[in-house]
C-alpha cells in the first residue's frame, strides 16, 4: 500500500509539472506569434504599397507613351525622329540636320523642328506632372573624331561636344514662345547629359556611325524616388 500511494504521489507530481511546462510553451508560442506579426505586418504593408506604386507607375508610363504617340503620330517621320514607348524617348535621327559638323552650332532646319516640337511636348508632358522626376535632353555621337590621337581621346573630345550640343537643345527650347505657365515647371526639370559615344547604335555588331549621332529626350518618372520614401518610414 505504501509503495502504492508513493508511486501514486509521484505520479500526480509529474502530471501536474508537465501541465506547468505545457502551459509555459504554449504562453511563449503566443508571445512569438505575436513578435512575429508586429515584424511581419510592415513588411506586408511595404510591400503592399511598393506593388500599388509599381502599378501606378507602370499605368502612368503607359498613359505618357500614348499621350506622346497622338499628338505627334503625323509628325514623327517627317523629322525622321521615332518614339520608343517603353523608354519614353523621342529620337531625333539626322545628324546632317540637327548640328553644324563637329560644332554646337544648331542647324536652322533643327531650330524650326524644336520650335514646333518642344512648347506640344511640354504642354503633353505637364498633364502629368505627379508623375515626372526629370526631363532628359541626351547628346549622343559616334565614335570616331577625326585627328583624335587615341580611342580615349576621341571620348572625351566627344564628350565635350555632345555636352555642348545638348545644352544649346535646352537653351533653343527654352526660348521658344509657347511654354507659357508651363515654363518654370520644365526647367525645373530639364537636365542636359552628353553621353558621347557611349551608347552607340549597332547594326550586326558593328557601329552604325550615323545613327549613333543623335539627340533624344527621355521622360524619367518618379517611382524610385516614392520607393525609397516607403523604405525611409519602415527603416
Amino acid at each position: 500500500m505504501k509503495n502504492s500511494s508513493i508511486f501514486g504521489q509521484a505520479s500526480a507530481g509529474s502530471e501536474d509539472q508537465w501541465l506547468s511546462v505545457s502551459d509555459l510553451m504554449a504562453g511563449l508560442m503566443v508571445i512569438f506569434l505575436f513578435i512575429a506579426i508586429t515584424y511581419i505586418r510592415p513588411i506586408v504593408e511595404t510591400q503592399n504599397k511598393i506593388r500599388e506604386i509599381v502599378v501606378t507607375w507602370n499605368a502612368s508610363e503607359v498613359d505618357i507613351n500614348k499621350a506622346l504617340e497622338n499628338e505627334f503620330r503625323d509628325d514623327l517621320k517627317r523629322w525622321n525622329a521615332e518614339l520608343d514607348g517603353k523608354t519614353l524617348t523621342i529620337r531625333f535621327k539626322s545628324p546632317e540636320v540637327l548640328f553644324e559638323s563637329a560644332t554646337s552650332t544648331l542647324k536652322p532646319e533643327f531650330q524650326k523642328i524644336l520650335t514646333e516640337f518642344f512648347p506640344r511636348y511640354v504642354s503633353v508632358l505637364s498633364n502629368f506632372r505627379h508623375a515626372i522626376a526629370e526631363v532628359r535632353v541626351e547628346g549622343h555621337t559616334s565614335s570616331e573624331w577625326v585627328g583624335a590621337k587615341s580611342s580615349e581621346d576621341a571620348y572625351f573630345k566627344n564628350m565635350a561636344l555632345s555636352q555642348a550640343r545638348t545644352r544649346s537643345v535646352l537653351e533653343y527650347g527654352l526660348g521658344v514662345a509657347g511654354l507659357n505657365e508651363n515654363k518654370s515647371w520644365i526647367q525645373s526639370l530639364l537636365t542636359a547629359n552628353g553621353l558621347s559615344s557611349s551608347k552607340l547604335i549597332r547594326q550586326n555588331n558593328v557601329e552604325n556611325r550615323k545613327a549613333s549621332r543623335r539627340v533624344e529626350f527621355r521622360v524619367r518618372t518618379n517611382t524610385k524616388e516614392q520607393i525609397i520614401k516607403i523604405l525611409e518610414t519602415v527603416e
